[in-house]
């Protein structure tokens, strides 16, 4: 089969030092800290053959995120950007959905509660937990101790099969009456299920009627917008330099869009919201230590107390905080990481079949062969938000 691979030479830099899940010259938490000179390509590889407990898909869409991106991109000394979890080789891409051509004896659909059969349309979470150790047994599989990602540290869904565990699918079938592409719309529920975890799960959700701000236009940030405004958010701001960006959110139902490099965030915000300030923000842009004084700044001038404040978007760099200013306002900050349990992936789906239509993210589709290419213009492009990979 072919597939899009993506190696990198193991130099870590001077100040890493080998963590105690770390492999040394393969594993690693810290990417951006040991991969250097990345290399993308296409390859010719063996389907895989499964487990018991696995099933093998066949892959119909794979959506290209910022962490593939981040992971074929460097500095100028030639590092990776992405800061997480990663082993190379791998074959990137984790954002899919595509039908089941075969099943091991073990693998239970949780729609029917019976093994799954050839046919059935899926979607899978990135996230692979053990459901075994400490964090995956109080609830928190998100932050398991065992953790292997698709696409980052074990092989993903640039390829036309994919072999998962059965545990991480949900099925797709509930689309089937509303989208005619049920697969388009299914390679989006994973990025959508990031941003729910991190506005409804993390951020503790919202009241319909209460404010809610956005900082960054990606495919996160614009998820998050249709989530808060599904869910009632009375005016939702979203910060965004970029104009096609920018447009797309308002596409996405937001109320306001700031310019933070021509505007003031801080007197917008206070001038949309008429000075009652918003129940939550996301940090979705990475960049938190130029964005953070902004929230800070806005929490202080306006009026609302309780604000919750969530971190979603990865970044190495350290973010600057006025414990003043949060215990003033009884407002937190808190982290979001993954996807995986609290019924996210199942109640992304019957939103989505509701009519939470997250399609509009998709401004390109592209082929398989045109995968390599398409990340490196990703790098330096703004036009485009979601590149959606078609695989028949």
């Amino acid at each position: 089969m072919e597939a899009i691979e993506l190696s990198a030479k193991w130099e870590p830099k001077p100040s890493f030092k080998l963590g105690s899940k770390d492999i040394e010259g393969k594993l690693t938490y810290l990417g951006s800290q040991v991969w250097r000179y990345p290399n993308v390509r296409k390859i010719e590889k063996v389907v895989p053959e499964i487990k018991p407990n696995e099933v093998l898909i066949k892959v119909k869409r794979v959506g290209i995120c910022g962490s593939d991106v981040h992971m074929a991109q460097t500095d100028k000394e030639g590092y990776i950007y992405y800061p997480g979890l990663t082993a190379f080789p791998v074959i990137l891409g984790h954002e899919f959905a595509g039908e089941i051509v075969k099943a091991g004896i073990r693998a239970i659909n949780k729609r029917t509660n019976q093994p799954f059969e050839g046919g059935e349309p899926v979607t899978v979470e990135e996230m692979v937990w053990c459901g075994e150790c400490r964090p995956c047994c109080d609830g928190f599989p998100n932050h398991c101790e065992r953790l292997q990602e698709i696409g980052f540290s074990i092989d993903g869904a640039y390829a036309e099969y994919i072999a998962v565990p059965a545990k991480l699918c949900w099925s797709l079938n509930k689309l089937k009456n509303r989208y005619d592409d049920i697969f388009k719309i299914g390679s989006l529920v994973e990025p959508t299920s990031v941003a729910y975890n991190a506005v409804i799960e993390r951020g503790g959700g919202i009241r319909p009627g209460e404010n809610v701000v956005i900082l960054g236009g990606g495919p996160i940030g614009l998820a998050a917008t249709k989530i808060l405004k599904t869910a009632g958010a009375a005016i939702c701001i979203v910060s965004e330099p970029e104009e096609s960006r920018a447009n797309l959110a308002k596409k996405m139902g937001a109320d306001y869009v700031i310019n933070p490099q021509k505007e003031s965030f801080v007197e917008e915000v206070k001038e949309y919201t008429d000075n009652e300030g918003a129940k939550l923000y996301l940090e979705a842009t990475g960049l938190p230590h130029i964005v953070t004084d902004d929230i800070q700044n806005a929490i202080w001038e306006c009026k609302a107390v309780n604000s919750t404040v969530v971190i979603v978007a990865r970044a190495e760099q350290r973010m600057p905080v006025c414990g003043e200013y949060f215990q003033v306002r009884r407002a937190r900050i808190v982290g979001a990481q993954g996807h995986s349990g609290h019924g996210t992936f199942p109640n992304v789906i019957s939103a989505m079949s509701a009519g939470m239509d997250m399609t509009p993210m998709i401004t390109k589709e592209i082929s398989l062969e045109e995968a390599p290419e398409n990340l490196k213009i990703l790098q330096t492009d703004k036009e485009n938000c979601k590149i959606s990979i078609k695989i028949s």
